[in-house]
């Protein structure tokens, strides 16, 4: 195995500098050209791709040459994360990493405090325009999704947004997020499922709250009760499922690679650590406002 990866290593070397003068040559003639046709595009970004193939079996084979990882791994799954000692206290992981995303997000609003903030300017620039756009989006959608709640209800909203992307950015460093386990994303759905009704009862009272569940004819009492309860259930299954399958997804794609794992899932984790987990806390808080305007109305 170790002289296939010295000849792969070997054999790199020329495709790499094939691939760059083949792409010097042909873009040469492009540009001696007034009307360069689609062919000659091709067979530069043919060319170009014959260089990028080269340079990635160069930099896999340098690394198991150098650092011998194992070529085989096995995909090992359990429903439940694991479990820690910390001073003598039996603490889930999903507790520790959800302190450490706490931590930083605590840390970075302590800097905009006493950075950002405390020299806002009644004309807003960089920093302070970021921020100022940032909280008038999440209020202007807040207030469109749920009319007249008020700025705290703006403020959960871009709390809990914020915490649910920090979890899922812990995925980036190879840590299970805290959001692929069905005791966080039941305590999130927790929590709304208590600002709903408790949102429902400050606009119409405790008798009022439970009378709209009677709402057209008492006959659907029974079933709206029954939705309610189901309102936290839905939701942290929901995000529960997504954000377990896009971290098995980057699991298995670690498994297939092997020793080739360059690159290739880092590119892959941008959608699934990144893009996926917004769009996940994005309808996480369109549910959250949407259930909460129906409550009030």
């Amino acid at each position: 195995m170790l002289v296939l990866n010295w000849i792969l290593l070997g054999v790199s070397i020329p495709v790499i500098a094939g691939g760059y003068l083949w792409r010097r040559m042909t873009a040469a003639k492009i540009s001696a050209m007034e009307t360069p046709g689609r062919k000659n595009k091709r067979i530069k970004t043919l060319a170009t791709m014959v260089a990028v193939i080269g340079l990635y079996i160069l930099i896999t084979r340098l690394i198991v040459i150098i650092f011998h990882p194992q070529g085989e791994h096995s995909l090992e799954f359990s429903l439940w994360p694991e479990r820690v000692d910390v001073f003598g206290v039996s603490l889930s992981v999903t507790i520790i990493y959800t302190w450490f995303a706490m931590a930083i997000l605590i840390i970075a609003a302590l800097l905009l405090r006493f950075t950002v903030v405390k020299r806002f300017e009644s004309l807003p620039k960089g920093a302070q325009n970021a921020l100022e756009a940032v909280v008038e989006i999440v209020g202007n959608y807040t207030n469109a999704q749920a009319h007249g709640t008020g700025e705290i209800l703006c403020s959960y909203v871009l709390t809990i947004a914020t915490l649910m992307m920090a979890c899922a950015f812990l995925e980036l460093f190879r840590l299970r997020p805290p959001t692929a386990d069905i005791t966080m994303t039941f305590s999130l759905a927790f929590m709304t499922f208590f600002i709903i009704n408790a949102y429902g009862i400050k606009r119409k009272g405790a008798a009022g709250r439970i009378k709209s569940l009677a709402s057209p004819t008492p006959l659907v009492f029974i079933f709206r009760v029954v939705s309610e309860f189901a309102i936290p259930v839905s939701m942290a299954c929901r995000l529960f499922g997504n954000m377990l399958g896009g971290m098995i997804v980057i699991d298995l794609l670690y498994m297939a690679l092997g020793s080739n794992a360059v690159g290739i899932p880092s590119v892959v984790g941008l959608f699934f650590n990144v893009f996926h987990p917004m769009m996940q806390t994005f309808v996480f808080v369109t549910l959250t406002l949407t259930f909460i305007n129906e409550a009030i109305e």
